[in-house]
């Protein structure tokens, strides 16, 4: 045996060696080229380029000026709440066209009384690279016991909106469209006491306004605990002994304010300890469903049946418990066709041992587990936001995790697990993933108590930047260094008829031989919400042959002599035109 194997390993030096001579003759052919007299060949030369691994950078707070960091409010009480959070969001709050930054923080509450109150943060974009603070002038600092964010046009005046979610009490900030919002929670209906985590706008019954769902987590309150661990302290309870809650789904009645229809749509109906949460379209019936992640309890798929009603098929569909029938500690959750079928696939992770899933969809109404590299790459890692996107914009789906164990004090328990937990990407290779970590930067190097995760163009250069927000730390703001050497056209999709956010919209481009088909979704990672422009990759192709969008109004646009590497505002029934944010 141990022959065999040294024969092995002499043979892969030997072919590693014959590789390496022959890419090194082929720099010296490029390089020579020109002086003998030799034409070059421009798409050898763009392959090359296209073959420079895409990375991404920790761009430092003295360099973006976000200077915030989060308070996690840890007590030796270990008071649950203290670890879920918290959540961070890419959005245009100004309509400038260019993505600002919301994060969230905690607050006052049963167990923590600051003074004074950590605050949220609105950072405004300064197209620059860097970012101001206006959480003040803007009256958006929540002091709540804050959890995630969505934004969203609910009133359908062309300015995005601010969900934030809480323990305690949500809160909805109106956009007043000079910088400033208002708290109309109470006016709107949707304080939705008790804890929520994740939330996403969506247009469930297709009158073209954005209605509500709010995942709700369990029955708590200060009083509440698991005991001490074996090392005598208290911890942060496994979430398995708390009761679990309804989550809430909100009606747009179109006038400003709400109607709680949870009850009547079926959704209450269905108690969880609910985490993430994506709108999405799963049986390609034009409705919007919804996925949601539950700890400790089997995931919920919700299925739109029309006449503002659902029915949570999760258990059927094979996307309720692990491969052996279990229960896992769902958390963040994602949707997208990754395989090109025409049909949305869905994606949990869960806590360490548990395995995150990726779900392959069967057109039927059921989904296979078929996680591949993923698997064996998150074995002992518990993973909360993550987002399906294209990050080299070769035009398929691929994944972006970021990962933390939710107890601080794992590392005294066991050797393998650590509460601080490295990121991972991986490329879609078509049917498949590969882990990319290691090509991607010196971050995935790094490790960090991660939760909210969202995804979004910051600099306006083509390619997705990722803000991470950490649990008692700094966030992390990553950019994207070299997926724009791809083609690319950016999205802006302004609604006449359909929902303001266009939540639903299937769009479908194909530039040569390339042909790709993307649903809008809404939500998805976790206590995040992301840059609700589409950009479409095109790998090398020079263009794009031909776009369509199918609104979720029914109408069809359909598009040509379309420009490139910059973004275009394109109307629902009326076509497009360049916007202000674009490639530098």
């Amino acid at each position: 045996m141990l022959k065999v194997e040294r024969k092995n390993r002499l043979a892969e030096r030997e072919s590693c060696v014959v590789r390496r001579i022959f890419i090194l003759a082929l720099l010296m052919l490029s390089v020579c080229a020109p002086s003998l007299g030799l034409q070059t060949n421009p798409a050898v030369k763009q392959s090359a380029t296209a073959a420079a691994p895409v990375t991404f950078t920790e761009v430092p707070a003295r360099e973006s000026g976000i200077n915030w960091v989060h308070n996690n409010a840890m007590s030796a009480q270990r008071y649950l709440p203290e670890t879920v959070g918290a959540g961070c969001a890419f959005f245009d709050y100004d309509n400038d066209g260019w993505m600002d930054v919301y994060l969230v923080n905690s607050g006052p509450s049963d167990f923590y009384a600051p003074k004074p109150s950590p605050k949220n943060a609105l950072y405004r974009n300064n197209r620059d690279g860097t970012f101001t603070d206006v959480t003040e002038k803007a009256g958006v600092a929540g002091e709540t016991f804050g959890m995630g964010v969505a934004a969203g046009d609910y009133d359908g005046d062309g300015w995005q909106d601010i969900y934030v979610t809480g323990y305690g009490r949500n809160i909805l900030y109106r956009n007043n469209r000079d910088g400033k919002f208002t708290d109309v929670t109470d006016k709107a209906g949707v304080s939705a006491p008790g804890w929520s985590t994740c939330a996403t706008w969506f247009d469930y019954d297709k009158d073209g306004r954005l209605d509500l769902f709010v995942s709700s987590f369990v029955l708590y309150n200060k009083e509440m605990s698991c005991g001490n661990n074996r090392l005598g302290r208290n911890f942060y309870c496994i979430p398995r002994i708390f009761k679990p809650q309804p989550s809430h789904l909100f009606h747009n009645n179109g006038d400003g304010t709400f109607s709680d229809v949870s009850r009547e749509s079926g959704i209450a109906a269905s108690p969880g300890k609910s985490f993430g949460a994506v709108a999405t379209d799963v049986n390609n019936d034009g409705l919007l469903d919804l996925f949601v992640a539950n700890d400790t309890m089997p995931n919920f798929l919700f299925v739109n049946k029309g006449n503002g009603k659902f029915e949570e098929v999760g258990l059927a569909a094979g996307v309720a418990y692990s491969e052996a029938g279990g229960a896992r500690s769902g958390m963040g959750v994602d949707a997208a066709d990754f395989d090109n079928d025409g049909w949305q696939d869905l994606f949990v992770a869960n806590i360490d041992q548990e395995l995150f899933s990726l779900y392959r969809n069967q057109k039927d109404l059921t989904f296979l587990d078929e996680p591949g590299e993923i698997a064996p790459a998150t074995r002992l890692l518990s993973g909360w936001g993550l987002k399906f996107l294209d990050y080299d914009n070769d035009g398929d789906a691929d994944l972006f995790l970021a990962n933390g164990h939710p107890d601080d004090m794992v590392e005294t328990l066991t050797t393998r697990v650590k509460y601080k937990e490295p990121l991972l990407l991986f490329e879609n290779t078509g049917r498949a993933y590969d882990d990319v970590s290691a090509q991607a930067g010196a971050v995935f190097n790094k490790t960090f108590p991660a939760r909210g995760l969202t995804a979004g163009d910051y600099d306006n250069d083509g390619d997705l930047d990722m803000l991470i927000s950490n649990n008692g730390e700094a966030p992390l703001l990553l950019r994207n260094e070299g997926g724009s050497r791809n083609n690319w056209l950016g999205l802006q999709l302004v609604a006449a008829k359909s929902n303001p956010g266009a939540v639903g919209a299937v769009i479908t481009w194909q530039a040569g031989s390339l042909k790709q088909s993307r649903l809008k979704t809404s939500g998805g990672s976790y206590l995040a919400s992301h840059d609700p422009r589409e950009v479409l990759g095109i790998g090398r192709n020079a263009k794009i042959d031909n776009l369509e969008i199918r609104w979720p109004s029914g109408k069809v646009d359909k598009l040509s002599n379309l420009p490139v590497n910059t973004y275009i505002r394109v109307v629902e029934g009326e076509g497009f035109k360049a916007t202000t944010g674009g490639a530098k």
